[in-house]
């Protein structure tokens, strides 16, 4: 890892109407619209949706980390994340993030330990961490096939 801090450079750019299209160096861009739920067209990344898929990603990413520093075996990760979007202080903002990770465990691997490197793995997560709602750990650990 680079010595902090870091430094994570977008823009964005788009017209009275139509898409937003964000883009970074090397990095391909995103066509990016406003949600159903804010009047836009609804197939598009939004905003909202781009957050979810960073702490769903970073949960990815965090596991990963934690698991090798651990020496543990893992086949497969998936991690579907609901953020609940709400009026909050006079502000809307997401008020909670339901994490569900759903870890598929290698031949022979601990389950109790999975359990501890998943919750480890939710602490460690810097994008969920960099936001004020609260996050919510549903687990589901399955043997290999």
């Amino acid at each position: 890892m680079q010595q902090l801090p870091h430094h994570y450079s977008v823009d964005a750019e788009g017209q009275a109407t139509g898409n937003v299209t964000v883009s970074a160096d090397g990095l391909p861009s995103l066509a990016t619209d406003a949600p159903a739920e804010f009047g836009g067209p609804g197939d598009r990344w939004s905003p909202e949706t781009l957050m979810m898929a960073a702490v769903a990603d970073c949960f990815i990413l965090s596991f990963r980390a934690v698991a090798r520093a651990s020496k543990f075996e893992w086949e497969a990760l998936n991690c579907q994340v609901t953020g609940v979007l709400d009026k909050q202080d006079g502000a809307i903002r997401f008020t909670e993030l339901v994490v569900r990770p759903s870890l598929t465990l290698a031949d022979g691997a601990d389950q109790e330990k999975a359990e501890r490197l998943l919750e480890k793995a939710k602490k460690v997560c810097l994008i969920s961490n960099s936001m004020t709602a609260a996050t919510r750990l549903e687990l589901d650990i399955r043997e290999a096939a």
